[in-house]
């Protein structure tokens, strides 16, 4: 049966409460009955389109949205809404047209040139996305979204003191923002700026997430009463992150590393398990806040902790990477024999640091970007003194150092 006018505007009007109150669901239910009631409703195809979005169903949104925007060619939220949908959808060249056709209707509009930015960069057009960046900061040079969009194009360019001007001037405005000072962190740590780097890392720690946090608290350094508890932060105590960690940070500090079955039997100091009690504990800290809490550098690294099992040499390389050997080359590949090698070559894996502790010559092949543990250089490594760095595709290093 047919519904009255009296019927649809009802169901509009009811659909649009539920979607101010955030019932999304109910909203869309609504709507839907008065957009088929009424098809040819501009308004009512644009409600019931941003309700999908609201509830994440893009590929529903965008017919609503697009006939939307043709029923309403100078709504400006019509338009801009639609470019969002596709932006989403992956319909990149369609929602540029729509944001040019919105600039075209607000002139000026720094909100519409952030979201061109985004448009052109999603679509590889980088020098345009970063003009587009430009325009929409030269009329809001306070805009959070685009100095976050243009600082990480000028981070992807190489340009480092550009990106950390965007992120300076967007803490200026948010300065208590741990994501921003986390991204800032990680552009400072990546260049060996640990000086500046560390205290921004530890907005980590403020920011909700898949990550182990013991019921103690938070030891910032100061002189304790009890034993001191340093962990790994990653759920699975027993994967390879978790325990390339421990054996890489937990160094330079009297504490109680808290390790997994892997941990235990490795190091020579006290541990304890995960699921022991934690009373007697004065405090905690994870092992990626130890370089801030005890002021280290790459230049001042306490030496590693000692292991349990000693290195027995032999002529076998040990190969610990993702990469296959150079044709020929006979390696050991079982991390239960790495003790027993002369030569390790491996990824940044737990394997590779139990070699380096052990005094084994040993050879880092690193990724970029790797883990701002590292630094920004090569060659012999602060971390280890037998370790040497080199890149994971340096194919010419890695020859020469196989061939020592």
């Amino acid at each position: 049966m047919a519904l009255s006018d009296q019927q649809i505007d009802s169901l509009g009007r009811d659909g649009l409460q539920r979607a101010a109150a955030g019932d999304f669901a109910a909203a869309e239910t609504l709507l839907a009955r008065a957009a088929e009631a009424r098809p040819n409703s501009g308004q009512l195809l644009h409600l019931l389109g941003q309700v999908r979005l609201k509830l994440g169903r893009f590929a529903d949104a965008r017919a609503p949205l697009e006939r939307a925007a043709s029923f309403l060619p100078r709504d400006l939220a019509a338009q801009v809404n639609l470019a969002g949908c596709l932006g989403r959808l992956g319909q990149h060249d369609d929602a540029l047209v729509m944001l040019e056709r919105a600039a075209r209707l607000k002139p000026g509009d720094p909100a519409i040139a952030h979201n061109r930015g985004r448009t052109l960069e999603a679509l590889g057009r980088t020098d345009e996305a970063e003009r587009a960046y430009d325009e929409a900061l030269a009329i809001d040079h306070r805009m959070l979204p685009c100095l976050s969009a243009r600082a990480d194009l000028l981070a992807a360019r190489g340009d480092w003191a550009g990106a950390l001007a965007d992120l300076d001037s967007a803490l200026t405005v948010r300065p208590d923002e741990p994501r921003l000072r986390l991204r800032r962190a990680d552009l400072l740590l990546r260049q060996g700026d640990w000086w500046r780097g560390l205290a921004d890392h530890e907005a980590r720690l403020d920011i909700a997430g898949d990550r182990y946090t013991p019921a103690l608290p938070r030891w910032q350094g100061e002189p304790l009463d009890g034993p001191l508890l340093v962990y790994p932060e990653q759920t699975d105590i027993d994967g390879d992150e978790a325990v390339r960690d421990t054996l890489m940070l937990a160094r330079g500090v009297e504490a109680i590393v808290q390790g997994g079955t892997k941990i235990a039997p490795l190091v020579e100091g006290p541990t304890v398990g995960r699921d022991a009690p934690l009373a007697g504990f004065a405090a905690a800290a994870p092992l990626r806040s130890l370089p801030h809490l005890l002021g280290w550098t790459l230049d001042s690294l306490p030496p590693p902790g000692a292991l349990r099992q000693k290195a027995q040499p032999s002529t076998r390389i040990g190969w610990f990477a993702r990469t296959a050997p150079p044709g020929g080359t006979i390696v050991e590949s079982d991390p239960a024999q790495v003790a027993a090698c002369g030569f390790v070559v491996g990824n940044d894996v737990a394997t590779l640091h139990i070699a380096a502790s052990l005094g084994i010559p040993t050879l880092l092949l690193l990724p970029s970007p790797a883990d701002w543990l590292w630094g920004p250089r090569r060659g012999p490594s602060p971390w280890y003194p037998s370790l040497e760095v080199i890149g994971e595709d340096d194919s010419e290093k890695l020859a020469a150092w196989l061939q020592r």
